[in-house]
């Protein structure tokens, strides 16, 4: 009784340990569940980030450019006061308010103090920029071409593009930060995951072999706790069950073969395909009413094995020899063995000695733990080996294989000869 107690505290303890294993394994993988999505947030905002930088930093050498070409033009019509040079500015007077536009969208939804402070000062040197382009090309067009070099040389326009220039790398160079942050966030996530993924890996293989263990244990002491008596009474179920299922496949043998036989009876051509395969069924259901229905046992003659396959077309014209000592089959080895047999005997009709009134002599001995079987024909005419295996042959060497054994067909002038070997009923596995 103390040990019965004893046992299922030991069960009680484990079946905690296991809960609580459990318990610690879930809150393991929920916080790797939590950082997993908290890592994707963050690729997922370093790649908006990335994005927006790319748009702000194209936005921002859009204005630079624009401011550029409106210089340029500038220069080109003051020097040649030719206005074919000044197509760059044109294109600059048109780009810069579109692209100051963008720019702004982009920035202020979420701009810092700062980044609204460059916006403003861009967009204001942008246009005092144009402003000062355009106030001297309209002197150059007044005719006041001196005038428009002086307000050139006053260094009002440089002062402006050097204040833009700064303007616009210091906005680059705050897109870059802020990528640079996001960045250093998802690398952070990204080295709480992996440590945490192990560490889950690791609990769960510990409450994998936990689990194991308890059920080994359960197992265990169920096994003991069985009776004789309930032992009993499944080896009797299993016998009723094995008497039921040996007359059900008797059953079912005579319902196929009774199927094949009634498909032909319309189909005069099908009549050698079906008797064919009736004969195959036959010899199937020999093999098994041989074998009595048993299992694990041998419960089969060699000799009545072989006398079953020949009765159906022995006779005093068809006569065969058989010579070997007795032998009890294993059951696993009647079947195949019994396949192998009717496919012989059924070749021998058709093909070889009892087609030709040739003899068929059996021969069986016991070597070394192993069956060998001979079936050897004379009196038939064979002019050469044959070279296609048909259904009969993979069907032979298929059986030999479930026999564990193997075999092997000798063709001469007057005849042929069969090897079977197989392992007697005591080497059987």
């Amino acid at each position: 009784m103390k040990a019965f107690w004893h046992r299922q505290t030991l069960q009680a303890r484990l079946l905690w340990l296991n809960v609580a294993l459990l318990a610690i394994a879930a809150l393991a993988m929920f916080a790797v569940i939590f950082l997993v999505l908290r890592t994707i947030s963050a690729e997922r905002t370093e790649r908006e980030q990335m994005q927006q930088t790319a748009n702000v930093i194209t936005e921002l050498r859009g204005v630079n450019r624009a401011a550029l070409n409106g210089e340029t033009g500038q220069r080109g019509y003051i020097i040649t006061l030719d206005r074919r040079y000044l197509g760059p500015y044109f294109a600059g007077s048109e780009q810069i308010e579109p692209t100051l536009a963008r720019l702004r969208r982009l920035v202020e939804p979420e701009a810092t103090d700062r980044q609204r402070e460059l916006l403003d000062e861009i967009g204001v040197l942008s246009r005092a920029k144009f402003s000062e382009l355009r106030r001297s090309i309209d002197l150059v067009e007044q005719g006041k071409v001196l005038d428009a070099r002086r307000l050139i040389l006053s260094d009002e326009g440089q002062e402006a593009m050097e204040r833009l220039r700064r303007a616009i790398a210091e906005m680059e160079a705050i897109e870059v930060r802020v990528l640079g942050q996001a960045s250093a966030q998802t690398a952070r996530a990204e080295a709480r995951v992996l440590p945490l993924l192990g560490g889950l890996l690791v609990l769960l293989v510990i409450v994998l072999l936990t689990v194991i263990r308890l059920v080994a244990r359960t197992a265990q002491a169920e096994a003991e706790a069985a009776q004789a008596k309930a032992l009993g009474e499944a080896r009797d179920r299993a016998d009723l069950l094995a008497r039921e299922l040996n007359h059900r496949v008797k059953n079912l043998f005579a319902v196929i073969l009774a199927i094949v036989q009634l498909s032909a009876r319309d189909r005069p051509e099908a009549k050698d395909v079906t008797e064919a395969i009736a004969r195959r069924i036959r010899a199937l259901l020999t093999a098994h009413e041989v074998s009595q229905g048993e299992l694990d046992r041998p419960v089969a003659s060699l000799t009545d094995l072989v006398e079953t396959s020949l009765a159906p077309y022995r006779s005093d014209e068809l006569d065969a020899s058989l010579e070997g000592p007795r032998v009890i089959l294993p059951a696993r080895a009647v079947t195949p063995l019994g396949l192998v047999l009717h496919e012989l005997t059924t070749n021998a009709v058709k093909y070889g000695a009892w087609a030709h009134g040739g003899k068929i002599a059996i021969t069986w001995r016991e070597e070394d733990g192993m069956i060998v079987l001979e079936w050897i024909e004379t009196g038939a005419t064979i002019d050469t080996q044959p070279e296609r295996r048909g259904f009969g042959s993979l069907l032979m060497t298929s059986a030999a294989r479930q026999l564990g054994g193997s075999i092997e067909r000798d063709f001469a002038e007057d005849g042929a000869r069969i090897t079977i070997t197989f392992p007697s009923s005591e080497n059987v596995a």
